[in-house]
């Protein structure tokens, strides 16, 4: 099969890797209909993670079950299905918890291990557990299969933002960080009922795009006094901020931003965060949460959300390219030419 594999820094190659197989009996094969490029696949491609040449590369996507081991009885060949970015055995104390990016079993795929999401096919471990049945209302719908791609990371992420900073209806968010998982925080807070949702970033397109999902101010992050700007916004700071870059400006800004007695709620994948302000948080009460975030427990609700039509993330995806296209699609994201990218693989 082809698949999408790292050699180095901006060095992503398209090959020929073995067909994967049935390894246990609780094991699944999926053929990947598409799959997404994510913000944190760029940290590799940067140099800025260090990965082992021959990785595979990707962790959304979405593809028909084509096989199932003897113990799989949930999900059968013929399914359309989701995958979380990570995969759990469903049963251990932390699953049972919901928080399944903390299962004793879980992993991530990709890397020297595991198929990536970027393949023609992918193993999946603990079937039953991991995958999530996509219904005809969104199968059948062209825009609706787009966007549920997104429900496997994005979507899911800037969603577990939001309920971990306590957004209420009628409440206030601040949003730091207008990159995808920013973008479906905004239209996160809008599906829970926030009131008054802040987009903090730096890219015109994408703050036009936040207002679409429901931001209802917008600030340049650039701005030097982009802080003083949000604090008069909320008449004193918000109740809950979001951060969804992982730099320790966005972090800072959070921080600067949250009114006391409030909750930050940090979602972007870390890159270069070396300090906090215990001070803040011990002076103002202020909660830091949120981290990594375990989508399989939001799956359900954001798909019968997508399928009502109370929510579409597929704007995010401003790039869709075939599978050999995958390292175009890594520098359209590198470059800040594309929010996210959708490589079309095969048909559903």
């Amino acid at each position: 099969m082809k698949a999408t594999v790292f050699h180095g820094a901006r060095d992503v190659r398209v090959e020929t890797v073995p067909d994967p197989s049935i390894h246990k009996p609780t094991d699944a094969i999926v053929r990947v209909v598409n799959a997404a490029i994510c913000g944190s696949d760029l940290w590799p491609y940067r140099g800025v993670a260090k990965w082992a040449a021959g990785s595979r590369l990707g962790h959304e996507f979405i593809g028909i079950v084509e096989a199932v081991g003897s113990g799989v009885t949930a999900i059968a060949p013929g399914q359309f299905v989701a995958a979380p970015f990570s995969y759990a055995d469903g049963t251990c104390a932390f699953c049972r918890q919901h928080l399944y990016t903390s299962c004793e079993h879980a992993g991530f795929w990709g890397g020297t291990d595991d198929d990536g999401g970027q393949g023609q096919f992918v193993r999946v471990p603990f079937a039953d557990a991991t995958l999530v049945a996509i219904p005809d209302a969104i199968r059948d719908d062209a825009v609706k299969r787009t966007a549920v791609l997104a429900l496997t990371d994005v979507m899911g992420t800037g969603y577990h933002g939001v309920v971990s900073a306590g957004t209420q209806a009628g409440g206030t968010v601040v949003v730091v960080g207008d990159g995808a998982v920013g973008l479906c925080a905004v239209q996160s807070a809008r599906y829970l009922g926030a009131e008054r949702i802040v987009c903090v970033g730096h890219h015109a397109a994408r703050l036009a795009l936040a207002e679409r999902f429901g931001a209802t101010d917008v600030v340049d992050s650039h701005d030097p006094d982009a802080a003083q700007h949000v604090v008069e916004l909320t008449h004193g700071g918000a109740p809950s901020v979001v951060e969804a870059v992982g730099m320790q400006s966005s972090l800072d800004l959070a921080l600067a931003v949250v009114r006391d007695g409030g909750t930050v709620a940090f979602v972007g994948v870390p890159a270069g965060m070396e300090t906090l302000a215990f001070r803040r948080l011990f002076s103002g009460n202020v909660a830091l949460r949120g981290a990594l975030a375990p989508v399989r427990a939001y799956l359900p609700e954001l798909m019968s959300a997508l399928a009502g039509g109370a929510i579409d993330p597929s704007p995010v995806f401003t790039l869709k390219l075939p599978l050999e296209g995958a390292p175009q699609g890594y520098k359209a994201m590198d470059e800040r030419e594309a929010i996210k990218v959708s490589l079309e693989i095969s048909t559903p």
